[in-house]
C-alpha cells in the first residue's frame, strides 16, 4: 500500500506535465492558423504548413458540428455500441474486422513523417477544440488519437466495409443456423444512393475553359463545405465528410475532381473449407492446410444504463476476415485494405496542379469505392472508372462466392491504371457519370465493353444517365449558370413508359374506372417535368412508389427495365387498381388528390440531431425537386418512410458546385440547409430557401475575395 501512495502523486504529475505540454503545442500551432468565416459561414482556413491547415480545418469542423465528427469516428473505429447500445454491436465488429485498434496503431507508425504530422495535427485540432469548449460534452471520445485516421481514408465513413452485412456477421458469431440470410425487399421509399459528375471541354463553353459539375447525392449534412490553404502549396475547396482532414470532392486553382460511387467489382467472397486439429483451425488452400488467424477483441455495449463487456474472436484467412456462413462453409471477404496509402492518396489528390500529376496520383490505386470525373485549367477533361481493380480469372463468376480452396480463384495482383476503363479528352467534348455504365460516358467516344473484363463494369444504364446524355450532347456556349440549369433539368425519363401505360389501361377499361377521369386527364397533360406547382408530379410520384411497394417485378429484369415493366408488362387492371388506391390515399392524407408537388414535398430542419425527425405541423419549405429514381439529375428524396403525411427530404443534392477553370478559377456552390449543425447559428438554415429556389452562392476562393466576404476572422481558441 505504501508504494501505491508514493506512486499516485508521480502519476498525477506525469499526466499534468503531458497535458501542459499538449496545451502548449496546441496553442503554438493555433498561432499559425487563421480561420475566416464568410457570409454563409463557410470556413476558409489559412496556415503556414499543411499541418496547420489540417489543425484549423478540423477545429472549424468541430465548431460547426462536433456531434457528427464524433459519431463518424465512433462508427469508423467500432465503438458505437458503447453509446447507442446492442443494436450497433455488429457494426462495431464489422469496423474492426480488417484491423484492430492495436493494428491501427501499428499501421499508423508506418506512415511517412509528413503524413504523421497531418494525423497529429488532426487529433490536436479536435482535442484543442474540446479544451477550449468545456461546455461541449462528447458522448464517449474525450481524446482523439492520430491512429484513428487509419479508419477513415476515403469519402465514406466506413468505406467498402459498409457493404458487409451486419446481419450475416451476427448470424455467424452468434451461431445461428442460417444457411443464407433471406433477402429483404428493398424499401421503396429509400432514396437511391449515388452522385452525378459532368465535365465539359472548352470548345463547348462560353469562356473556352473546361468546366466541372460536382454533384454528390448523400445524406443531408453528411459533409460540410470547407477551404484549406497553406504556404506549402495547398489551396483546396469543396466538401469534406465530418471528421476527414482532406477535401473529398472539390477543386483547387488548377484541377477539380468529382467522385461517383463505382460499381467496379472491388470485393469478393471466398468459401473456405475449415478443419480443426488439436483445438486449432486450418483452411484448405490447394494441397495444403493453412492456419486460420484468430484475434480476440473486446467490445463494450451499453445496456440498461450499464456498460457490459463482450469478447469475440475475429477469424481471418489470407483472403480476409470471415464474414458469414453459406451452408456449412465459412465465407471470407477480400477487399482493398491499404489505409496508409489510401489516406496519402486522398490528401495528395488535393494538391495536384495538372493532369500529369493527377494521373500519377491515380497510380496509388487505393480509391476503391469511387469513379472520378476530372477537369483542369489546361483544358483537360477525364474519367476514371474505379481505381482499385484486382485481376481475376474470368472463368469464374465473382458476382457469387467462389471456391477459396482453389488457388486459381485468388486475386492475381492489381490492374494498372492504363488497363482500366478511362477517358481523356473525348472528341464529343463532354463526360458524364451518374453511377451508371461507363460505356455511355462520352456518347460515341465512350469505352467499349468488349475491351475490358466483365468485372470492371457491371452496372446497367440508369434513368439519370439517360437523362444526362441528350442534355450534354446539345450543350454549347455553356456558362456556370447554364451548367446549373443543365444539372437541375426537370425532365423525368422514368415515366416515359409508365404514365402512357397507365393512360392506355384507362382508355381500354374506361367504363369501369370513371372516377379516375380527372386525375388521368392531369397526367395526359403532364409534361413529365417536376416543379413545385405540378399536380402531375404528385400523381406520378405516388403512383410510381405504390407500384414499387405493391407489385412484384420479374427477377430477370435489371436496371430501367424493372420500372418500365410497370408500364408495359403489368396487367392493365392492376395498373388502374394501384392508381385508384393512390387517389384514395391522397384524399385521406390531404383532403384531395389535387395536390401541387410543393405542397407535399418539403424541406424541414428542426434541429441539429443526426437522426432527423419531421413534423407536418411545423414550418417547412416547398421543394420542386424529386427522387433520383425517376431520373432527376438534382435528386431529392428521403431515407425510409417517415411517420408523416408529407415528404421531407433527407438525401440527394447535398453539396453541389459548378467550377470553371481558366486564368482564374470561378465557382458557385450550394449546401443543403446550412453550414452549421447548431440551431442557434445564423448558418443553420440560411441556405434552405436558396436551396429550394436553386439560387447558388458565389464561391470566395482567392484571398482578396475571402477577406472581402469575411464576417469574422480568428485563430483557433480565440473566437
Amino acid at each position: 500500500m505504501k508504494q501505491f501512495y508514493f506512486a499516485l502523486p508521480l502519476i498525477v504529475l506525469l499526466i499534468s506535465c503531458d497535458t501542459d505540454t499538449a496545451l502548449l503545442r496546441w496553442q503554438n500551432q493555433a498561432e499559425d492558423v487563421t480561420i475566416y468565416r464568410d457570409d454563409f459561414g463557410v470556413p476558409h482556413i489559412y496556415g503556414k504548413t499543411d499541418a496547420d491547415a489540417v489543425f484549423g480545418m478540423i477545429y472549424a469542423q468541430c465548431e460547426d458540428d462536433f456531434p457528427r465528427v464524433e459519431r463518424n469516428y465512433l462508427f469508423a473505429i467500432g465503438r458505437l455500441a458503447e453509446v447507442e447500445g446492442e443494436s450497433e454491436l455488429y457494426s462495431d465488429v464489422r469496423a474492426r474486422l480488417f484491423m484492430s485498434h492495436e493494428e491501427a496503431n501499428a499501421v499508423y507508425e508506418t506512415q511517412t513523417k509528413a503524413m504523421k504530422k497531418l494525423a497529429e495535427a488532426w487529433a490536436d485540432g479536435i482535442n484543442y477544440y474540446l479544451h477550449t469548449h468545456p461546455s461541449v460534452k462528447p458522448s464517449l471520445l474525450t481524446k482523439f488519437e492520430p491512429w484513428m485516421t487509419m479508419y477513415f481514408t476515403e469519402g465514406s465513413i466506413g468505406g467498402d466495409i459498409e457493404r458487409i452485412s451486419t446481419r450475416k456477421l451476427e448470424a455467424f458469431y452468434e451461431g445461428e443456423t442460417l444457411a443464407e440470410i433471406e433477402s429483404v425487399k428493398a424499401d421503396p421509399w429509400e432514396e437511391p444512393k449515388g452522385s452525378n459528375g459532368f465535365a465539359i471541354a472548352g470548345d463547348r463553353t462560353a469562356s473556352g475553359d473546361a468546366m466541372l459539375l460536382i454533384n454528390p447525392h448523400t445524406s443531408f449534412y453528411f459533409r460540410g463545405e470547407t477551404h484549406m490553404v497553406s504556404e506549402e502549396g495547398l489551396n483546396a475547396y469543396g466538401a469534406a465528410t465530418w471528421g476527414q482532414f482532406f477535401v473529398y470532392q472539390g477543386f483547387n486553382e488548377k484541377t477539380g475532381w468529382m467522385h461517383t460511387s463505382t460499381y467496379t467489382d472491388v470485393m469478393d467472397e471466398f468459401k473456405e473449407t475449415i478443419t480443426q486439429e488439436g483445438g486449432d483451425l486450418y483452411y484448405t488452400y490447394g494441397d495444403t492446410l493453412l492456419p486460420v488467424e484468430k484475434i480476440e477483441q473486446t467490445y463494450f455495449v451499453k445496456q440498461d444504463g450499464e456498460i457490459l463487456e463482450k469478447t469475440l474472436p475475429t477469424y481471418r484467412t489470407h483472403h480476409g476476415p470471415i464474414t458469414q456462413t453459406i451452408g456449412e462453409q465459412w465465407v471470407s471477404t477480400r477487399m482493398m485494405w491499404e489505409p496508409v496509402t489510401a489516406l496519402r492518396q486522398s490528401f495528395i489528390r488535393t494538391k495536384q496542379s495538372g493532369y500529369i500529376g493527377f494521373r500519377e496520383m491515380m497510380d496509388m490505386k487505393t480509391n476503391s469505392s469511387n469513379n472520378t470525373v476530372y477537369a483542369d485549367a489546361e483544358g483537360n477533361i477525364a474519367y476514371f472508372h474505379g481505381n482499385f481493380v484486382p485481376k481475376r480469372d474470368v472463368a469464374f463468376d465473382y458476382s457469387q462466392p467462389v471456391d477459396g480452396t482453389d488457388p486459381a480463384t485468388d486475386w492475381q495482383g492489381l490492374h494498372e491504371v492504363e488497363e482500366m476503363i478511362k477517358l481523356l479528352n473525348p472528341s464529343t467534348g463532354w463526360i458524364q457519370n451518374c453511377n451508371s455504365t461507363p460505356f455511355t460516358a462520352a456518347g460515341p467516344d465512350s469505352p467499349k465493353p468488349e475491351d475490358y473484363p466483365y468485372y470492371m463494369a457491371s452496372a446497367p444504364e440508369n434513368f439519370r444517365g439517360v437523362h444526362a446524355i441528350p442534355l450534354l450532347e446539345q450543350a454549347d456556349d455553356v456558362t456556370i449558370d447554364a451548367m446549373i440549369s443543365l444539372a437541375y433539368d426537370s425532365y423525368l425519363p422514368a415515366f416515359e413508359k409508365v404514365i402512357p401505360g397507365l393512360i392506355e389501361a384507362f382508355d381500354t377499361n374506361q367504363g369501369e374506372w370513371n372516377q379516375l377521369t380527372e386525375p388521368i386527364k392531369v397526367l395526359r397533360d403532364w409534361d413529365m417535368r417536376t416543379s413545385k406547382e405540378s399536380v402531375g408530379m404528385t400523381l406520378a410520384h405516388y403512383y410510381g412508389m405504390a407500384l414499387y411497394e405493391k407489385e412484384e417485378i420479374p427477377s430477370d429484369l435489371r436496371g430501367m427495365d424493372r420500372f418500365n415493366y410497370f408500364g408495359t408488362g403489368l396487367d392493365s387492371k392492376k395498373r388502374l387498381a394501384v392508381f385508384s388506391n393512390v387517389i384514395e390515399r391522397l384524399g385521406e392524407d390531404f383532403g384531395s388528390w389535387n395536390q401541387p408537388w410543393g405542397d407535399v414535398n418539403r424541406f424541414q430542419r428542426q434541429d441539429g440531431t443526426i437522426n432527423m425527425t419531421f413534423d407536418d405541423d411545423k414550418p417547412s419549405i416547398a421543394v420542386g425537386l424529386t427522387t433520383g429514381r425517376w431520373g432527376a439529375l438534382a435528386a431529392y428524396g428521403m431515407r425510409g418512410k417517415h411517420e408523416t403525411k408529407k415528404i421531407y427530404g433527407t438525401r440527394g443534392n447535398s453539396f453541389i458546385a459548378v467550377v470553371e477553370f481558366g486564368d482564374k478559377v470561378k465557382a458557385k456552390s450550394m449546401l443543403a440547409g446550412g453550414q452549421s449543425g447548431d440551431t442557434s447559428s445564423l448558418h443553420f438554415y440560411d441556405q434552405a430557401q436558396p436551396y429550394a429556389d436553386v439560387q447558388f452562392k458565389e464561391v470566395a476562393f482567392y484571398r482578396e475575395d475571402v477577406e472581402a466576404r469575411a464576417k469574422e476572422n480568428y485563430q483557433p481558441g480565440k473566437r
